[in-house]
């Protein structure tokens, strides 16, 4: 290969480089900023409330689905949930508790998961965290979408990077050895 095609071909590169990078560097940034907010949420009580402790650790004195869902949503009937905004029930047995969450506002109640004590409402600011994190924010076509061209830009950017870095050194060894 002639140092005239290399350099032509680092030039074309260089562009390809350039507006890839700059196209997903939005996508990066953000998703760099979510992915330290998410990672911090256990342990940040702004993010993801913390997980509170029932009274009873024995799951066979459990209530019922049903009743657990009832009590959460007596605790948030000033903010018009109704079954309908039950997005799912998250038992945690090490604490006795049921987390029941809300797809609406992102709303949880923890229950006691044997007495029905409403031990916690508060908002769940991880979750709409996670889904601007991960595009579904928008929507899953963009989801998929976004994610798809974002893990094929840094492979195409993790190329051209090479082929940038890489194609001055042979032209250099070119050049030394004619």
């Amino acid at each position: 290969m002639s140092t005239r095609t290399i350099a032509k071909s680092i030039r074309g590169y260089r562009k390809i480089h350039r507006y890839l990078g700059l196209s997903i560097a939005i996508l990066l940034v953000i998703s760099a900023i979510t992915g330290i907010l998410l990672a911090w949420k256990k342990d940040v009580d702004v993010l993801q409330p913390p997980t509170l402790k029932g009274e009873e650790l024995s799951i066979s004195e459990y209530q019922s689905v049903d009743l657990l869902a009832n009590a959460a949503l007596a605790a948030v009937d000033s903010l018009n949930l109704t079954g309908e905004n039950l997005d799912r029930i998250e038992y945690r047995p090490t604490k006795g508790i049921a987390k029941v969450i809300f797809d609406t506002g992102n709303w949880e109640v923890q229950v006691d998961a044997t007495t029905l004590k409403v031990l916690s409402v508060a908002k769940r600011h991880s979750d709409w965290i996670e889904s601007l994190h991960d595009g579904s924010i928008v929507s899953d076509f963009f989801k998929l979408f976004s994610m798809n061209f974002l893990g094929l830009g840094l492979l195409l950017l993790i190329i051209t990077g090479f082929w940038l870095w890489w194609g001055p050194k042979k032209i250099r060894g070119i050049k030394k050895s004619q």
